[in-house]
Parts: C-alpha cells; sequence; structure tokens
C-alpha cells in the first residue's frame, strides 16, 4: 500500500484563564479551630507546615500568635480560598476555579534550604505554597522600593525563587519521566503534580506582563505544562532507546529482533497509560494522545537514525514493512487492547516523504544485486546440478521441462508479493528491475549452454535439454504475459535469438552424429556391408525422438528441419560419386538406398513429421539408379514430376518446366537449375530431364 501524508496531531492547548483573575482572600483574623480540621491532602500539609513552623519559633507569648503560626493559618485561609472554587475533574484530580485574582500573602516564608529539603522529599504543594509566598514577599519588597540601595540582595532573592521554581520543575520532570520506568504507578502523585501545575497557573495567571528589571522572572508564569508536555518527550525517546538491539555482527537479524522489542516494550507502556495514568489527569491534559504523539516523534527520530545506517537487502525490507504494516497494525498501535484511547489516524508519516522515497530507491537499488545472485544461482545450479551430473529432464503431460520458469518465476513473484505489500510503486519498479536482470540473464544463459555443450562429447541428455530449455523459457514468456501482465515484446526478440542458437547447436550436433554414416553412402564399404540398415536412422533418432516432446509449434518445425536435412545430405552423397557400376550392384545400391529410406523416412514420420513430401525422392532416385532402359527412366522421371503439384513455374525469358525448386536443391544443388524442358513437347521434354539426370549418376568421374 502506498502511504499517504497525515497532519500531526496538535498538541493539546494550555488552559486559559478567565477575564476575571484569580484572587486569593486574605484575612487578618486567626482561623477558628474548625478551620484546622484537615489533616489530609494538601491542606492536611499546609497544617504540619504551621505547625513544624510554630514549634521552631522562640515567641511564644499567650497574648501573641508566633510568626509560624501566623504564617501557616494565612496559608491555610489562602489555599481553602482555592478549595471553595476548585471542580473535581477525575479521581481526585483539582481544577482551581478562575473567578478570583492572585494576591501576595503576607508573612514569614520558610528559608531556601527547608523549601528545597521539601522539593527533595517530593512535598511539592507545600514547597509550592512556601515558594509563592518568598516570591510575593519578595515583589512587595520590589515595589516599597525596599532594595532601592542594595539591588543585588533583590537579585539574590529573585535568584532564589527562580531556583526553586526551577527545583520543582525538575522534580515533576522527573516524576513524568518516572512514571513508565516504575514497575507501578504512583497515582497520587501524579494527582499531586497535576493539581500543583493548575495551582501554579492559578498564582501566574497574567502572561502580558512585562519583566520587571533586575527581578529575573519573579511573578511570570512557569508554564508548567508545557514543561510536563516536554518531559513525556524526553520519556518517550528514553523508552525509545531502551528497546535492545545487538550488532550485525552479533546477529543477522538484528534490526527485525529490535524493532519487535521496541514495539513490545512501547505497547506495554501505553497499555499502562490507558489503564493507570489516564485517570489521574484531567481530560483537558489528553493524556493518551500527547504520549502517542511523543512515541511517535521518538519513534520517528530513531528510525531516520537508522536508516543513516548502511543497510543491506533484507534490512531495508524489513525497515519499510515495518513503518508500512506492522506500525499501524494490531501488532502495534492499532492494539485491540489499547483501543479506543490510543488513535493513530492524525499521526503523520514517520517518515518523511523525502526519506521514504530515499529508503524504497536504496532497496530497489539493493534488490538489482539480489536478483542478479538469484538468477546466478540458478545457472550455478543448472551447471553443477545437471550439467555436469547429467540428470535427465522430467517429462510432464509428455513434454520435457526445466525448474528454470519456475523459479524464475518464483523469484520475481516473491519481491513482487513484498514490495506490493510496501506500496503499489515499489511493486512496479520491482517488477521492471526483475524484467531488467532476466533480459541479461537469458543471454548469459545461452552463452554458459553454447559454452558447455558445443565442444562436449556425445551425450544422452543433450537432446533433452535443449527441448526442455526452449519449452522452459516459452512457459516463462507466456507465464510473464497472463501472471505478471508483462510487456514481452523485448523478451520475445530475445528468446527467439535463444531458440534458434539452440536449434543451431541442435543441428550441428545431429550433423556431427550422421556423418559418418551419411559418408559411407554408395562407396564400396557401404554397398558391401550387409550389417544394419538402420544405423543412420537410429543415429538420428537419437536426436529427434526428443522433438515431439517440445511445444508446438517449435518442436514440428525443427522436426521438418532434421527430415530435410537427412533428405538433403543423403541425396548429396548419393550424386557426389560418379562412378560407373555394373548392372548387379546398380540394383543392391538400389535396393539399399530404398530400405534405409524407408527406414528414416518412417521413423520421422512416426516420431510426428509432417513432410512427407520427402519421401519420394529417394525411392525415384533409386529407381533410376538400377533401371536401364531410357523410356522407363523417362517414366520415373514423369512420376517424380508428378510427385510435386506445384512442379511448372515461370521463368523471365520463357515458359518452362522443371523439378521443383526445394527437389532441385535437394538432389543436386546448383547442378539442375540449368535444366529448362519447354512445356510444349511432350515425352521429349521427359527425355530432356532424363538425360541430365542420367549425365549426373552415369557419366565417368573424371
Amino acid at each position: 500500500m502506498e502511504l499517504d501524508p497525515r497532519t500531526v496531531t496538535s498538541e493539546p492547548a494550555s488552559p486559559t484563564s478567565s477575564a476575571g483573575e484569580e484572587k486569593m482572600e486574605i484575612t487578618s483574623e486567626l482561623s477558628s479551630p474548625t478551620s484546622h480540621s484537615r489533616d489530609s491532602g494538601f491542606f492536611g500539609s499546609i497544617r504540619r507546615l504551621s505547625t513544624w513552623k510554630s514549634k521552631q519559633s522562640p515567641n511564644k507569648g499567650s497574648g501573641n500568635e508566633d510568626t509560624g503560626t501566623w504564617k501557616g493559618k494565612r496559608l491555610l485561609r489562602s489555599f481553602r480560598s482555592y478549595e471553595k472554587n476548585k471542580t473535581t475533574i477525575c479521581d481526585g484530580v483539582e481544577k482551581i476555579g478562575e473567578n478570583k485574582e492572585a494576591e501576595p500573602i503576607q508573612g514569614k516564608p520558610l528559608s531556601v534550604m527547608e523549601i528545597n529539603e521539601l522539593i527533595q522529599k517530593r512535598q511539592l504543594l507545600e514547597a509550592f505554597a512556601s515558594i509563592k509566598l518568598l516570591e510575593d514577599e519578595t515583589i512587595s519588597e520590589r515595589n516599597a522600593e525596599k532594595y532601592k540601595d542594595n539591588p543585588q540582595e533583590l537579585l539574590r532573592k529573585s535568584k532564589d525563587v527562580n531556583f526553586l521554581y526551577n527545583s520543582i520543575a525538575n522534580a515533576i520532570q522527573s516524576i513524568v519521566e518516572g512514571t513508565l520506568e516504575a514497575s507501578t504507578v504512583e497515582e497520587t502523585m501524579l494527582t499531586s503534580m497535576v493539581t500543583l501545575i493548575a495551582h501554579e497557573e492559578a498564582a501566574h495567571p497574567n502572561t502580558d506582563k512585562a519583566v520587571h528589571p533586575g527581578s529575573d522572572l519573579l511573578g511570570r508564569p512557569r508554564k508548567w505544562r508545557e514543561m510536563w508536555r516536554e518531559a513525556i518527550n524526553e520519556s518517550a525517546k528514553k523508552r525509545v532507546l531502551k528497546a535492545p538491539m545487538a550488532s550485525k555482527e552479533e546477529d543477522s537479524s538484528w534490526l527485525d529482533l529490535h524493532l519487535n522489542f521496541l514495539q513490545k516494550l512501547l505497547r506495554e507502556d501505553l497499555l499502562k497509560i490507558k489503564l493507570s495514568v489516564k485517570k489521574c489527569y484531567p481530560e483537558e491534559y489528553q493524556v493518551c494522545d500527547t504520549y502517542v504523539e511523543a512515541f511517535h516523534k521518538a519513534i520517528a527520530s530513531h528510525l531516520q537514525h537508522l536508516c543513516q545506517g548502511l543497510l543491506d537487502f533484507n534490512e531495508l525490507y524489513t525497515l519499510l514493512n515495518w513503518v508500512a504494516n506492522t506500525y499501524h497494525s494490531e501488532l502495534f498501535l492499532g492494539h485491540p487492547d489499547l483501543k479506543p484511547e490510543v488513535k493513530t489516524e492524525n499521526l503523520s508519516l514517520l517518515l518523511t516523504p523525502a526519506d521514504w522515497d530515499k529508503l524504497k530507491n536504496n532497496y530497489i537499488a539493493s534488490a538489482k544485486e539480489k536478483i542478479k545472485s538469484y538468477f546466478g544461482n540458478i545457472l550455478r545450479l543448472e551447471v553443477t546440478e545437471k550439467w555436469e551430473k547429467e540428470v535427465h529432464s522430467e517429462a510432464k503431460e509428455n513434454l520435457y521441462h526445466a525448474s528454470l520458469s519456475f523459479d524464475i518465476q518464483t523469484i520475481i513473484g516473491e519481491h513482487m508479493k513484498l514490495s506490493g505489500a510496501i506500496s503499489r510503486s515499489l511493486e512496479t519498479k520491482m517488477l521492471e528491475l526483475c524484467m531488467t536482470e532476466l533480459l541479461e540473464f537469458i543471454p548469459r544463459f545461452e552463452k554458459e549452454f553454447e559454452k558447455a555443450w558445443s565442444t562436449a562429447q556425445d551425450s544422452p541428455i543433450f537432446a533433452p535439454y535443449v527441448v526442455a530449455y526452449i519449452n522452459s523459457f516459452h512457459d516463462l514468456m507466456s507465464g510473464l504475459e497472463t501472471e505478471f501482465e508483462v510487456d514481452t515484446e523485448e523478451l520475445q526478440k530475445i528468446l527467439a535469438a535463444l531458440t534458434r542458437n539452440f536449434t543451431n547447436i541442435f543441428l550441428t550436433k545431429l550433423k556431427t552424429k550422421t556423418q559418418p554414416f551419411l559418408k559411407k553412402i554408395l562407396t564400396k564399404d557401404w554397398i558391401l556391408d550387409t550389417g544394419r540398415p538402420d544405423s543412420l536412422a537410429s543415429a538420428v533418432s537419437q536426436f529427434s525422438e526428443h522433438l515431439q516432446h517440445m511445444r508446438k509449434p517449435t518442436g514440428q518445425e525443427l522436426l521438418r528441419e532434421v527430415h530435410r536435412y537427412v533428405v538433403k545430405e543423403y541425396i548429396t552423397q548419393v550424386i557426389k560419386h560418379r562412378w560407373r557400376m555394373n548392372r548387379e550392384t546398380r540394383q543392391e545400391v538400389s535396393k539399399k538406398m530404398d530400405l534405409e529410406a524407408r527406414i528414416f523416412h518412417n521413423t520421422l514420420i512416426d516420431q510426428g513429421s509432417d513432410s512427407d513430401w520427402l519421401v519420394p525422392a529417394i525411392h525415384h532416385i533409386a529407381k533410376i539408379i538400377r533401371e536401364k532402359k531410357k523410356d522407363k527412366i523417362k517414366v520415373y522421371v514423369k512420376k517424380l514430376c508428378q510427385n510435386y503439384p506445384d512442379i511448372r513455374y515461370k521463368t523471365t525469358d520463357a515458359r518452362t518446366v522443371g523439378l521443383h525448386p526445394e527437389l532441385i536443391h535437394l538432389i543436386v544443388g546448383s547442378h539442375m537449375l540449368e535444366v529448362r524442358v519447354p512445356a510444349t513437347v511432350g515425352i521429349l521434354s521427359y527425355f530432356s530431364l532424363f538425360m541430365s539426370v542420367h549425365f549426373l549418376f552415369f557419366s565417368p568421374v573424371c
């Protein structure tokens, strides 16, 4: 499938303040006893903070509030104002009301060291309350121009506030990053952190205020929600890098194993987020979407890094397939257990279009060498496992076949299937590549076959191999046209050349096999030999019998060629020997010619040759050889002409008749092309033709 670009999920927007800014209610009255009855949660922590400071105060007069108690109750009173306006979002997470404007809290804050200890103990709400006191105190003193003559002191106190806020920010980041690292989720800690972020946003609502010179960031929003999102991004990066990754030297399947580890690890993280983390946040945080997007970015960055390495063919495919098919599937983000919270439809591509195209191009470039090596292995196996071991070809439906076509189509089909699963364009490129390599492979195969068999000794498996390979390449072309819808015009040209070459090698081998028998014809040894009259037929049959297992029409055409070749060479040998023979010898020669011609004619016709027009030629010449009377010779010549309906043909100078051109070529080559007999003369025409033939057969050798 082709990956289409998709828009990236936008980040959840931070909540904005309402038109009326929050205010902290400040009162100089001491809290009533009932106001101290809460001992748990944020307000319980404030009460403990107040008590702890009370114990450390040196002023214990019965008529005066000690500073610590007064400060703690002031702070408690202020946050009770928050309590009146809060809205419960989910599982104890509080959203601070936005109907009051924050005011500075009066009182003596804890020391920087004491506040930092609270932060280290993760008592962040208590720490924040005291930092806010310190910040408000510093702002009030700055506004009262207390540090007019001592700006360094203002700078010091501003840095203290900034340092403490940054410490809380670091603690928030640590909590977020540790959420997925821990075996269980600390829900109370997450809930308090969310409440803390809400308090900070309520305490610093005025985002448009200019920073006061020399006061650093006093009174400015700390943007902890944005920092929370960044912490999630950092957490996702660390989780991605945590997936085990062996080196290529350690395991050739390192990339596949790494990606499996990655998807297993992150799937478990997302399930934890869905079941345990999500309920600790208000809906507005869009926790699942935020984590999914963070993981998506982290994985994209990681894959881009992997792409920079030198990846081989299998590794490139593993990466392409994982991005295209595994990432969104049920094996990873689309796992049923993650639905419906984990959504993937709005995620952008893992790789940019440029990187994706580069990865596909690298894959095709790597596949080129792979396909070439596959075809090379096919050729090597044919040589070593078949030719050298002389393994006979198999027959299927009475046709010889080789595994060549099946092997090549399997290679092409498998690579197209794999590429098509990634994208349609990659499938098309793969088919084009395979065809290019195939067009180079066939001539290479042809050359190797010619090299191996042209000079090889006589072998009974040669002819079956020729037949099997011609059949196999025919099947290959047919399969490519039907199964892969390939334009085979160029392939047809190459296979036609291969078929001609294989046919020539076949006929050359046939000639080599039959020449010893043909050269003996009309020699004294041949005349005197009373042995097997089927020797020539046996030699021919060793080749021709296999042609009935070749696909038509190629097998039929080659069998015709064999038949024609044998008759032509036989007559050529007869005509070459111009020596006088007595009547008895002529009779023996004629009988032997008839017998041999009948045997190999019958053999070839039985094997499927349709060249029965060649059958009478040798028999007529045999009759002429044994006949002494010229009038009978004229009859044989007449019958010879009658056996060929198209015996008459026209010339440019006169209307003449003669032997069929094909027969003339078979019998005497160019010798009888000058024989011309007027069509209007009857028996004289045949006599003239007879004289020409008689001269060729019976004139003495000079």
